[in-house]
Parts: structure tokens; sequence; C-alpha cells
């Protein structure tokens, strides 16, 4: 373990980027891309494993015990010094496996290790008979236990083969009331699991859903170096709104999609608070969208609609309303970076429902919307996507979004889908270059970044 002292703030910088020019109206949309960069300012590379708390809750049938057979020991003999955990069988519902008697947690030396490999041999799985309880029974069990270990960084892993998640009807309930409490990541195993589910898991548990064909032993043990790798466990959003402004929104889209959910802060009715989880150094892009009503705020001015808020860093969120029918001057500075920010996400939401769609057998639609993947992904050189369009699809013109359609087995397509909705995408290329200088508000010409005039007409430049 490491004795230095993790510093309680990292470096943060913030950038915020205006979607376009605004029309009055009663129900305005505006987008911001906001840009995060942390950087941890010297601090030990590590967090110490004490400060860890980590559930592997198996929720597989017995007939794919060879799954985890020796992943899971293998797994367990790797885990760090003095990291917390506990291993959770399932028989239908999910009971303890490790520690055995009284104890709800173990904490990880040469002893223990070799002692809960052993005993998860004996890994208690649901057989025939009476469906197990479904996710939402694992989630509300990882919240219960979890509730007594007070650490810096607590995690589920969730090992899932889908044999439990027929008929699962409390999961969005119950994925509200984890919400904030800890993180996620689930391991498919097998060929009969929904991705639906399993994305939800991750994008609300702010964590990865991924196929594992083989070498299961070793994804869990990255995905616990992964946690220690954390800088800041918790570190929220914060939105200050103008009261004109009705509603907010903010998700996270790289490096991987999540949603997150604002609380309204007591006592403040236009203060709203985004909690994000694990930040590691690196950036990450986020689009916040706010819905006002115009009626009250003055036109051609300089409007402040929102102050974003991370720790001690603060950006405003400005821009004025247009006279209506007259064609605002220009784009906002950064109006490029909130476009494909959207291109983006529905480059991830063509490729998952292209893949859906050819699941289901709709090869008309499933060639639509793999084809509106394509074009986006050559636009943007996102190699990936274009990878995965080829393992079931020939792409005859990238940029002209032509594909056509192979004989796929649809059993194959489920891997496909899951990593379209949570494989890490990278930073939007506009996002991370050098900010365009400021154009004139009057004529639209374009200005150094160090003018104070403009060239052309002479206004000052705001």
């Amino acid at each position: 373990m490491s004795s230095h002292t993790r510093p309680p703030q990292p470096g943060i910088r913030l950038r915020v980027d205006l979607g376009g020019d605004l029309r009055p109206h009663r129900s305005a949309k505006i987008e911001a891309h906001l840009r995060v960069d942390v950087a941890a300012d010297g601090a030990p590379t590590d967090l110490p494993a004490v400060q860890l708390a980590v559930i592997i809750a198996v929720d597989v049938a017995e007939h794919n015990r060879a799954a985890v057979r020796h992943a899971l020991p293998s797994a367990l003999r790797a885990l760090p010094d003095r990291i917390s955990f506990a291993v959770l069988g399932s028989g239908p519902e999910p009971v303890r496996c490790y520690p055995r008697g009284d104890d709800e947690w173990a904490v990880a030396d040469r002893e223990e290790r070799r002692r809960a490999a052993f005993v998860a041999g004996s890994l208690p799985l649901h057989r025939e008979g009476p469906r197990p309880a479904g996710y939402a029974a694992w989630v509300a069990g990882a919240r219960a236990l979890l509730a007594g270990r007070p650490v810096s960084v607590r995690h589920l892993v969730l090992i899932t083969d889908g044999s439990s998640a027929a008929g699962d009807t409390r999961l969005e309930e119950e994925l509200n009331a984890c919400a904030g409490q800890f993180t996620c990541d689930v391991f498919a195993v097998g060929a009969d699991w929904a991705p639906d589910p399993l994305l939800t898991l991750a994008e609300r548990l702010h964590g990865t859903a991924e196929f594992v064909d083989d070498g299961l032993g070793h994804a869990i043990t990255a995905a616990i170096h992964r946690l220690r790798r954390v800088h800041t466990p918790h570190l929220p959003i914060e939105v200050t709104v103008r009261p004109s402004v009705r509603q907010v929104s903010l998700s996270e889209k790289a490096p991987r999609p999540h949603r997150l959910g604002g609380l309204l802060q007591p006592g403040r009715p236009h203060r709203w608070s985004f909690p994000t989880y694990q930040w590691e150094q690196g950036g990450r892009d986020y689009l916040l969208t706010l819905v006002a009503d115009s009626d009250a705020d003055p036109l051609e001015t300089e409007l402040q609609f929102a102050m974003v808020s991370i720790g001690d860093v603060h950006a405003p969120v400005t821009a004025r309303w247009h006279l209506p029918g007259q064609s605002p001057p220009h784009d906002p500075a950064g109006a490029d970076s909130v476009r494909g920010l959207n291109a983006t996400a529905r480059m991830r939401s063509a490729l998952r429902q292209g893949l859906v769609a050819l699941q289901e057998h709709q090869r008309d639609t499933a060639e639509d919307r793999l084809g509106q993947a394509a074009r986006l992904a050559a636009r943007f050189g996102t190699d990936w996507v274009l990878e995965e369009i080829r393992t079931v699809a020939d792409i005859e013109d990238a940029a002209a979004g032509r594909v056509r359609l192979r004989a796929v087995d649809a059993g194959t397509l489920g891997p496909l889908i899951l990593r379209a909705g949570s494989r890490p995408g990278g930073p939007l290329a506009d996002a991370v270059g050098a900010r365009p200088g400021p154009r004139c508000g009057g004529c639209g010409t374009p200005a150094g970044s160090e003018a104070r005039y403009c060239i052309a007409c002479g206004e000052r430049l705001l």
C-alpha cells in the first residue's frame, strides 16, 4: 500500500461549447458540450486497496459451471492485499459463498485468497426448478451488503449467463434505489442472455457491460485493477440555471455512454447536481441540454443560462436570443463540437439498432441503420464501428452508407449489440483541438484570439 496521501481535489479543466444561436420560443432547447479533463497532479498511481470493497456475484446456471470453474479461483488468487471482498452464488436467490460463517466481508491476504479460491470450487449455482429472482435481486443484495462497508470505492462485478432475467420487473425501481451507492461491471457468458438489461445495468451504475467468451478470470482482475486507478471516486457536476430554464439534463457521451440522474438541491430550486463516479486521469465529454422559455428575456443580448461547476472550477453557459425572421450572423464557437457529439451518439445508436433489427430478421431496417452507422463512422474515422459492421455485412461505400448484409447466425449478435452499447469511445477530434477565436457579433467576421475590435466593421468584440 502506498504511504502517500491522495489530494482531496484533483486538477480539473472545464470547457463549455454552445451548440448554436437561439430562436426565441417557449420551449427552446439549448445544447452545450462539456469537456472535463482531470489530472492527478502528483498523486500516487494506485488507490490503496484498503479503500476498495468489491462483490463478485455469479449469476450462472449449473449447466454453465464450466464458464466460471477456473476463472473465479484465478481472479480471487489475484486480489490485491487488503481489499475487502465477498463472493455471491445463486440458488435461486443470491447467497453468500465467501466469507463463510457470520462475517459479511473478507479482507484479502495470502490465506484469505487461498481459502476463497478453494471454496469457490463448490460455488452454489441454480439448477432446474423455480426461476431465479432476476437482476433486481442481485443489485438489491449488493446494495444491502455494500451499505455496511463505508470505503471510497464500492463495486459489483456481476457474472451472468442470463438465466435469472426472466420476468424481472423490478430492475428499474431497484436501480433508482442504488443510484450513488456503488458502481457495476457486467460480464456476460454463454449464449442465452439478452443485451438490453445488461446495458441498462452498466449505464445506470456507471460501469461496463462486456461479453467474455474466454479469459473471464483476466477480465475480472483487469476490472479490479482499473478500480485502483480511480483518482476521484465521486465528483458531482453542478448546474445552476436562470429561472427561465425549466428542464435540465446531462449525459456522458465519452468515454462511455452513461445516463446521469440529476438531483435538485434542497432549498435551491435552480441548482441541479449530477453525480459522476470513478474518475481516472483523462477526459470525459458530456452533453448538457437546457429547455428555456424566452418570453421574459431580451433579444440580441448576451445572457447566462447556466453556470457549470465541478469542485472549485466554474464555466458559464451563455447565448443570445436572435430576432425572429433574421438569420444569426454565425454559429457560436464550439457549435461543431456539439454537432459532433450528437453525431457520434447517433452513430452508436444506429449501429445498435441495426444489429437488433438483424437479430429480429428485419433486414431492410438493419441495412438502413448499419448504412447510417457506416456513413458516420467514415466521417469521424471511427474504425471500430466499421469493423463491427464488417462482421455482419460487406461495406460497399462507407461514405455513402451503402452496405450489403450477409447471412449471419442470429445467436451470435448478442455480443455485438453489447459492445455497440457499452464499448468505450475516444474523445471527439474537434473536442480536443484549440478553441476557435471569436467572431464579430455584428458582421460575423472571424477575429484573432487576442482581438478586441472587429477589423471589418470596428465593433467591439464580446
